[in-house]
Order: C-alpha cells, then sequence, then structure tokens
C-alpha cells in the first residue's frame, strides 16, 4: 500500500523550527496537494508554544484554514496549563496515545517527528 497521508509529530519548543520548518513545510503540503490528508499533532513543548506566541498561532491558523487537521496531546496541554488556549484555537484536544498508535499501524501514514 502506498503511503498517501501525512502526520508531522511536532514536538520541539522551538520557534525557528516551527516557522522555518514545521509550520511551512504543512502549510505548502496540504496547500499543493503533496499528500491526500496532511495532519499535524502537537506534543509536549510545541503546545506551549503554539498557546503563547501569535507569529506561531497565525501561521497555524494559515494550516488550519487550507483543511489540516490539528491535533493535541491533552496530557501535556494539561500539564503545560495550556489546554483551554488550544481549545478555544480550534485545535483538537485529546489523549493521543490510542490515536497515534493507530496512525503508526495504519500504513497508509507516513509519520515523521520533529
Amino acid at each position: 500500500m502506498e503511503c498517501e497521508k501525512l502526520i508531522i509529530l511536532w514536538t520541539s519548543g522551538d520557534k525557528d523550527t516551527a516557522l522555518n520548518m514545521v509550520l511551512m513545510y504543512t502549510l505548502k503540503a496540504n496547500s499543493n496537494k503533496w499528500w491526500k490528508e496532511c495532519r499535524l499533532i502537537t506534543w509536549g513543548p510545541s503546545n506551549k508554544l503554539v498557546a503563547e506566541d501569535s507569529e506561531v498561532r497565525i501561521m497555524l491558523k494559515q494550516i488550519m484554514d487550507t483543511g489540516v487537521k490539528v491535533e493535541a496531546c491533552k496530557r501535556c496541554a494539561e500539564g503545560l496549563g495550556v489546554e483551554e488556549k488550544l481549545t478555544d484555537f480550534g485545535i483538537d484536544v485529546k489523549m493521543m496515545g490510542e490515536p497515534f498508535t493507530e496512525y503508526l499501524k495504519d500504513p497508509s501514514y507516513r509519520i515523521i517527528t520533529i
């Protein structure tokens, strides 16, 4: 089975990495239809960066407007005190262990981590 769907697991809290790789690639990949489906999962420090940085949120909003589904790890968001901010922004905040495991098992997904 050919990989047709992309999941980007974003764990870095580094703003330069977010703007110049994670968000840029996600936006271009989905806008240019390089993949049939793109998903972005924020996990750990990336949750805090999204909640606290307006420049990151502006670019993330552009990505969401192209149809990319954004999911966040609930446990991490709770621990960092940012769950409400992420939910209010339109991110699907949930326990990610089981869904992520299912993505890993699904051969139609290509998963990259940053």
